[in-house]
């Protein structure tokens, strides 16, 4: 199982050179969770730089994955890991969930680096 990190669909989503190391992950669907963080993050971000338009159909390709809701499991756990990894409460959460359906998570946000079940990429 994957997850693919904020950065990475931002990338994606712009045909960035740095998308390539997400490219596979993203569309083999059948082995994508998507933390509901990660949808609201992309959406604003699109929204902000881009439109509304722009926006929607992101989050519809986004949701070709299985979208995870935070629940209190996922809450507790992040609390956890943002006290013993010293990482702010989204991505806590967003490392949380990964870890609770066994996904590795796929990133360009230096926040992961070094963290275990973590693939992370330096932006180019």
């Amino acid at each position: 199982m994957n997850l693919v990190d904020s950065a990475g669909w931002l990338e994606y989503f712009a045909g960035s050179p740095n998308a390539k190391a997400f490219v596979k992950t993203i569309e083999d669907t059948e082995n994508l969770i998507l933390s509901s963080v990660n949808l609201y993050e992309v959406y604003k971000k699109i929204l902000i730089e881009k439109d509304e338009p722009h926006a929607i159909e992101a989050a519809g390709v986004m949701q070709q994955a299985r979208v995870i809701d935070v629940d209190s499991v996922i809450s507790l756990g992040a609390v956890k890991i943002s006290f013993d990894y010293k990482i702010p409460m989204a991505d806590s959460i967003i490392y949380s969930t990964a870890r609770l359906y066994d996904a590795t998570l796929w990133t360009l946000d230096s926040d992961f680096e070094g963290l275990p079940y973590v693939r992370y990429f330096k932006k180019r």
